[in-house]
């Protein structure tokens, strides 16, 4: 049995040259960091800027006010792989017994008490500061210009917002007046401004050089009494620590916590005020520090920590280091099965063992773990959740739930399917790709097509990311997401709304991602590092919450043990598993669930049901939202490839 070739057609090619590349899940976000290249700059100078130009055009699925994670290696040091970590934590006041008080089972899903402190801009401008080249003011006009001069919206913004209109018109007039000019919902196609987010950034471009030059700036005009920016004095850091500076504790620091204080309508259906504080914005910095690696035949795969959800795929990769060769072939039965049941069993450790905590990962990663995980799968699909064991230490076991009914407002619902009384309080609300249906309509396949909104602002959906390699050896894959237009009222001085992370945790004791002030949300958010030989050869990612990494290990195993270029491993039909909590509301598992596209074919998809999977189909094309860069350290040639589905992802390089 040998493995599936590649399909000769692509849907375009896998681009290749020497000076730099980028991919992109939206096209002028990769023109805008190639651009950066083509003038000079890096591989962080062109991300950074690419990064602000998605926070313009693709509001429904990231924003300022979100969080963002990153991996990157230098060409000073390539063999040092490094984690951009831009995730918030919770505010100080952001307790269980406040929100219980509130009268609250939940963290509710839409509003300021979702929201962890805002992470992605000062995470971006760390990066700026201490690998980029470029001033912050260069960096940002590809932004300013789209926010102030137009874009034309895609039709799922125009979809998002049509969705929440209700909700906008009725409890969040800022986000109405921003989002729907003259009371009707933007068209596809049609340009759509933030002259309100245009001003913040040039505040800070102006902050910037009136902090390194000791000037004051002026928050009315927007502008500095001192040396412009690009010829400020000081050095180049300062002026972007400066600004910095200005975003959590000057201008926009003051106009979040003023605003959040107006109580406003929450996902649960009632009104509260926001709890975070100018202490709990001046208290945060972005970081960096070292990623977690492990090898899989002869590569070395570069992860987040277990704060986030990265290591889960080095422990797909460990358990399924151990099969032959056509075991790991996604496009056939045999292939598929193996891999699905090796997601389970990874997302289940996720489950039980990942958070802001002391988690055991050095075995959760060893052989030894990973031979005894891989032991436990079968001929047959597991409908089981099974965590593995790690001595000396209990896992937590989160409650499993086909279904569940949500609080009515001033009372209390009725049981979920397969959840006690007991277990209400577990009922966190989140993120997931699906919306629930409405009363007499059938329901969607879970995690499946294109991401969906809720009208109490609850977002099911993707998110974005961006991958540069430069001619010098830099290279970065990025993750950002959450503060979309949906999550919150707009604050009008500012031109962005809060995320909504927080929406992850849960209210009861014991989880290793319950609530707590200072601690951070177990992200998804997870890029993707690619070593061998010490030095880079490819960064990826893909939006899609719990589906982020299981899709990318399908890109890994089609071009590591596959010998698939890029652009095939993207174009190749996916599929993930289900059966597993989710991240997010309503935290509910589909026991031996698999999502595939039909493209897998109907007798892959009549053997795995065979073997117990319970397969939804989600269509021809739309699982997967993948990106890429590469590089071949020996011979200098670079690359790049992007998601076609979707038609809005895109790669650009020479």
């Amino acid at each position: 049995m040998t493995y599936t070739p590649a399909n000769s057609f692509t849907t375009r090619p896998t681009l290749q040259g020497t000076f730099g590349m980028t991919a992109s899940t939206h096209w002028l976000a990769t023109a805008s960091a190639q651009a950066v290249l083509e003038r000079g700059g890096n591989a962080f100078d062109a991300a950074v800027a690419g990064a602000f130009v998605l926070h313009v055009v693709e509001p429904h699925l990231n924003g300022p006010g979100g969080d963002m994670t990153g991996i990157f290696a230098t060409a000073e040091h390539p063999d040092a792989p490094i984690v951009l970590m831009g995730q918030g934590p919770a505010p100080s006041a952001a307790t269980p017994e406040h929100y219980l008080a509130e009268g609250l089972e939940l963290v509710p899903g839409a509003g300021a008490l979702a929201a962890a402190v805002p992470a992605a801009v000062d995470a971006w401008l760390l990066l700026l500061r201490d690998h980029g080249t470029w001033e912050l003011e260069p960096v940002l006009e590809f932004a300013i210009g789209y926010a102030r001069r137009g874009h034309p919206m895609l039709p799922r913004v125009s979809a998002t917002i049509g969705a929440v209109a209700e909700l906008f018109t009725e409890h969040w007039p800022s986000s109405a007046e921003r989002w729907m000019p003259g009371g009707r919902v933007p068209a596809a196609g049609e340009l759509v401004r933030n002259e309100a987010w245009a001003r913040t950034l040039e505040r800070l471009v102006a902050a910037a050089a009136a902090g390194a030059a000791g000037g004051s700036a002026d928050p009315a005009a927007g502008t500095a009494t001192g040396t412009p920016a690009g010829s400020a004095g000081g050095s180049r850091e300062a002026r972007i620590d400066a600004a910095r500076t200005e975003w959590s504790e000057g201008f926009v620091a003051r106009a979040i916590v003023d605003f959040i204080r107006t109580p406003h309508r929450h996902s649960s259906g009632t009104d509260h005020a926001g709890v975070m504080t100018g202490q709990d914005l001046a208290g945060f910095a972005a970081s960096v520090e070292p990623a977690v690696t492990a090898t899989f035949r002869g590569f070395t795969i570069a992860k987040t920590g277990a704060w986030g959800q990265g290591p889960a795929l080095l422990q797909m990769l460990a358990i399924l280091d151990g099969f032959d060769d056509p075991h790991l072939d996604p496009s056939t039965a045999l292939g598929a099965h193996t891999i699905l049941e090796a997601e389970k069993l990874a997302l289940a450790d996720r489950e039980a063992w990942y958070g802001d905590a002391d988690v055991p990962l050095d075995y959760l990663l060893s052989a030894e773990y990973a031979a005894e995980r891989r032991a436990l799968i079968a001929e047959t699909a597991s409908h089981e959740f099974r965590p593995g064991a790690v001595p000396g230490r209990e896992p937590f076991l989160p409650p499993l739930r086909t279904e569940y009914a949500p609080p009515v407002p001033g009372g209390h619902a009725a049981d979920a399917v397969g959840a006690g009384a007991g277990n209400r309080a577990f009922a966190g609300v989140g993120e997931p790709t699906v919306a629930p249906p409405r009363a007499g309509e059938p329901a969607a396949p879970r995690d499946a097509g294109e991401p969906t909104v809720a009208p109490t602002g609850e977002t099911r959906g993707d998110t974005c990311h961006i991958d540069v390699v430069d001619r010098w050896g830099n290279m970065v894959s990025a993750t950002p997401s959450g503060g979309w237009l949906q999550s919150s009222p707009t604050i009008p001085e500012l031109g962005f709304c809060l995320g909504t992370r927080l929406q992850m945790t849960w209210l009861e004791a014991g989880a290793p991602s319950t609530l707590a002030p200072g601690k951070r949300p177990r992200t998804t958010l997870t890029p993707t590092l690619v070593l061998r030989d010490g030095k880079p050869v490819a960064a990826v990612g893909s939006p899609g919450g719990d589906q982020q990494d299981q899709w990318q290990l399908l890109y890994l195993l089609r071009t590591i043990v596959g010998g698939y270029s890029p652009q095939q491993a993207i174009d190749a039909p996916a599929f993930h598993t289900t059966s597993m909590p989710e991240s997010f509301w309503p935290r509910t598992w589909t026991p031996g669930g698999a999502v595939v596209e039909d493209r897998l074919g109907d007798e892959i998809i009549a053997d795995l049901e065979r073997r117990g999977h319970r397969v939804t189909r989600a269509g021809d094309w739309s699982l997967g939202r993948l990106s890429a860069v590469t590089s071949d350290p020996y011979t200098g040639l670079l690359g790049a490839a992007a998601n076609p589905r979707g038609a809005q992802g895109y790669a650009a390089g020479r």
